[in-house]
């Protein structure tokens, strides 16, 4: 037994409170080193005879990544606290792990030697709102979505699609461009919109502000976004904007005075000035984010700039009703200020969405006291690794995505906004060399994956584009160059999300442990009377895939126009094309 490699803390993602009565208990060790692991429980004040009265209950593996095996249980303390830990046995030796080490047997003379969770308070319960969990997300970046009017058209706009997309020309996508294309979003089938930076700006992208409180006149104007929402609200569209906090633009008034009046200036405290001038011939002297000098750095910290933002976040939840904030470059403002963000927003309308760009572990931020979800960029990594670049096995994927999986409470993973492509990365289908049979399993495993999944603009139409500007071109709306059979794959994908709700985060999610020559990626999604199982062939040859459930008794529902065979009463057995899939609903 490696005891170096066991691992557990009452906290995060290892001891969480899940419903109001369900307190979820995780656990570490290494790869395939135990064959058991129970939860050694109970309550700390139930006593006889002065001895502790703990029960056990034996605990599940959830998954294997490269290093570690995991454990969970659920247990529903009757009084809403717990002592507890753990009874390891590889085969070999038992010991008993607890908060202050290792022991042969239990020790029950006092439970201060056990994890303690002193109280499942229930403001302490993370709680996203429940709508999200059933949303399908549409990436629009305002500019090359859709012009409706040409009259608040920017200076030097160029025809819609005329050239290629660069950092300076603009194409007049519109707010009103988005109304006229609301049927369009309707047939598709998604429930919410996010939209890149609408605010007053400089650039065409929009993320170096001039005005928080402004639409910028490109765009249209405030009547034009209430009309907006109104109508996306009429047609079950949820609505998200995106607020820039971390930073404001050059031509931000506030920076504009701190560079005419310097250290005499009353914003100066409002950035975060190394020394005055700001600007010389070598360098800039203040903080910005990614070392762009047009967009400095907000001083968060500062109480005039905390309210002005606050303000600003307060103002479009009021006055324009929408249903969610993205915030960009999210982990580099101070979770003080996220704290109170989340309260001031919240209080207008408890179910707002609060969705955070961090790419990296974002366990800090989702305590329940911060953000709602952050942008699953380990998960796109993943995808893309598989499908698009085929540099990782099937194992592999398994591994890493268990690995993601684990780092979050469940409660987090389904509300995690699931993405494969943005206006940050290039195109999914350039990606994936052009290969339609390839995007089609990546929207297949992101439309039936844990979480809240989200399609960048086109990305559903087939448009290529390399990085940032190429991923930002102009949306295409001729049907003929439009790749409707994409359109349709993505459309049916997504009504089968809506209509089986096992497909998106109702029951319990499992990998199937796949070889290290197997080609197909299979997972399962079961309740207490169904199972969804869905099954990826990566490899460029048929495969006969054995599904590894007992199907004797069940009915078998073919989701997709996949060969199923039944095996022996017993065993499925399903023929995949090459680069195929298969979803089936076993009940």
């Amino acid at each position: 037994m490696l005891k170096e490699a066991i691992y557990h803390r009452p906290k995060d993602n290892y001891a969480y409170v899940c419903t109001t009565d369900e307190l979820h208990i995780q656990i570490r060790t290494k790869k395939d080193d135990l064959k058991k692991v129970a939860l050694l429980h109970g309550d700390p004040y139930d006593w006889d005879n002065k001895q502790w009265k703990p029960t056990t209950k034996p605990m599940k593996k959830s998954g294997s990544d490269q290093l570690f095996d995991y454990w969970f249980a659920a247990v529903t303390p009757p009084f809403k606290r717990l002592r507890y830990g753990f009874i390891l046995d590889d085969g070999s030796e038992t010991a008993c792990y607890t908060e202050k080490g290792f022991y042969p047997e239990p020790p029950v003379d006092d439970t201060a030697y056990y994890f303690a969770f002193p109280f499942m308070n229930h403001v302490d319960i993370f709680q996203a709102p429940k709508w999200v969990k059933n949303a399908v997300w549409y990436q629009i970046f305002p500019e090359r979505f859709a012009n409706g009017n040409k009259e608040n058209d920017p200076e030097n706009v160029i025809p819609w699609g005329s050239k290629e997309p660069s950092p300076v020309n603009f194409f007049g996508g519109d707010l009103e461009g988005v109304i006229q294309k609301v049927p369009y979003l309707k047939e598709l089938g998604i429930s919410g919109i996010y939209f890149t930076p609408i605010f007053k700006a400089y650039s065409n992208h929009k993320y170096d502000t001039i005005d928080y409180l402004e639409i910028d006149p490109q765009f249209g104007t405030k009547e034009t976004l209430k009309k907006l929402i109104e109508v996306c609200h009429k047609n079950s569209i949820k609505v998200m904007l995106d607020a820039v906090f971390n930073h404001s633009g050059f031509y931000f008034p506030q920076f504009q005075d701190v560079l005419e009046n310097g250290d005499n200036s009353r914003f100066k405290s409002w950035f975060h000035v190394h020394e005055f001038p700001l600007v010389t011939e070598t360098q800039q002297n203040y903080d910005t984010f990614a070392f762009t000098p047009f967009m400095p750095k907000l001083n968060t910290e500062n109480p005039e700039v905390k309210e002005y933002l606050l303000g600003v976040g307060r103002y479009w939840v009021k006055e324009f009703d929408i249903d969610g904030w993205r915030l960009d470059v999210a982990n580099e403002v101070d979770h003080a200020f996220w704290r109170e963000f989340r309260k001031e927003v919240k209080a207008i309308k408890p179910d707002l969405y609060i969705l955070g760009e961090v790419w990296h572990d974002a366990m800090p931020w989702l305590r329940g006291d911060q953000f709602d979800a952050v942008m699953n960029y380990p998960f796109m990594t993943n995808i893309l690794n598989l499908f698009s670049k085929e540099s990782i096995s099937v194992k592999e994927f398994v591994e890493y995505m268990t690995s993601v999986i684990h780092m979050y409470p469940k409660n987090v993973n389904e509300v995690a906004f699931n993405l494969v492509g943005s206006h940050d990365t290039a195109r999914i289908l350039t990606l994936c060399d052009e290969d339609i049979e390839r995007v089609k399993q990546v929207f297949t495993v992101l439309l039936t994956f844990i979480g809240s999944p989200c399609i960048y603009y086109g990305d559903e139409i087939g448009m290529t584009g390399v990085m940032d500007p190429g991923c930002r071109k102009c949306m295409i709306w001729e049907k003929e160059n439009q790749n409707r059979d994409l359109f349709i794959h993505v459309q049916k994908l997504i009504r089968l999300r809506r209509d089986y709700p096992l497909l998106a985060n109702d029951g319990e999610f499992s990998f199937v442990s796949p070889g290290s020559d197997d080609c197909c990626l299979a997972y399962l999604k079961s309740d207490s009377s169904k199972t969804a199982v869905v099954i990826l062939n990566t490899s460029n040859k048929v495969v006969d895939y054995t599904v590894p459930v007992d199907v004797s008794g069940k009915t078998v529902v073919n989701l997709w126009d996949a060969k199923v065979m039944e095996v022996s009463g017993r065993k499925l057995e399903v023929s995949l094309s090459a680069k195929g899939f298969a979803i089936l609903l076993l009940y």
